[in-house]
C-alpha cells in the first residue's frame, strides 16, 4: 500500500491516477495510523514552501513522516521534494523536514524565464533506486531549486544552471519534476518506487 499524504497542499489526484493506472494499491490519507501501516509514502506538494510546511505542521503528521521515513521509502514530488530539505527561502526562511541535507532557493538561470515549465532531460549524477541512466525527459513546473551535496543528487537537469532533479538519502527520495505527468519515464520511476 502506498499512502499519498493529504495535508491540504498537494496535487493528490494526478498522483493517485498514475498509481491507479499502474495497478498499485494506494490511498489518499491524512491519518497517522495509515502512514504507519503503509508500505511506502508519497508527499506531494503545490504552492509556496512556508504555507505548505505550516499546513503540514497543522496536520500533526510531521513527526510521523520523519519516523516512518527511517523505516520505509518516502517520495517527495515537486514542492513535496523541496520540503524534504532543511530549509526553504520562498518569501521567508522556513524550516523543512530536514530529511536531506541542503536548502531550497529561488532559481537564477541565465537568460531563461522563471518559472521553469516544460520538459527537460535528466543528466545522471549518481545511480539510485529510482534511476540508473540519464537521457530521459521529464516534466517540470517550479521556480525554486535545491542546493545540496552532489552525493545526494541522482540526476540534474540543465536550465541555465544545474538543477537537482532527483535526490535521495537513505529511504528518502525526491523528484523536482512530476513523475505522474512525465509519460513512460515517470511511470517507470513510480514502478521502481513501488518495488523498493
Amino acid at each position: 500500500m502506498i499512502a499519498i499524504i493529504d495535508y491540504g497542499a498537494g496535487n493528490l489526484f494526478s498522483v493517485k491516477n498514475a498509481l491507479d493506472f499502474l495497478g498499485f494499491e494506494n490511498t489518499i490519507t491524512a491519518s497517522a495510523d495509515d502512514l504507519r501501516t503503509a508500505d511506502r509514502l508519497i508527499l506531494p506538494g503545490v504552492g509556496a514552501f512556508p504555507d505548505a510546511m505550516r499546513m503540514l505542521k497543522e496536520s500533526g503528521l510531521v513527526d510521523v513522516i520523519k519516523e516512518e521515513a527511517e523505516k520505509k521509502p518516502l517520495l517527495g514530488i515537486c514542492l513535496g521534494m523541496q520540503m524534504l530539505f532543511e530549509k526553504g527561502y520562498e518569501f521567508e526562511e522556513c524550516d523543512g523536514l530536514g530529511l536531506i541535507q541542503g536548502s531550497v532557493r529561488l532559481m537564477t538561470p541565465e537568460a531563461l524565464p522563471i518559472p521553469h515549465i516544460g520538459w527537460n532531460e535528466l543528466e545522471l549524477n549518481e545511480p539510485c533506486g529510482l534511476l540508473d541512466n540519464g537521457g530521459e525527459y521529464v516534466y517540470f513546473v517550479h521556480s525554486y531549486a535545491a542546493e545540496c551535496p552532489s552525493e545526494n543528487v541522482s540526476a540534474y537537469c540543465d536550465y541555465g544552471m544545474k538543477v537537482p532533479a532527483l535526490v535521495f538519502s537513505g529511504n528518502v527520495y525526491g523528484a523536482q519534476f512530476h513523475p505522474e505527468k512525465s509519460g513512460d519515464t515517470g511511470l517507470n520511476i513510480l514502478k521502481r518506487f513501488n518495488s523498493l
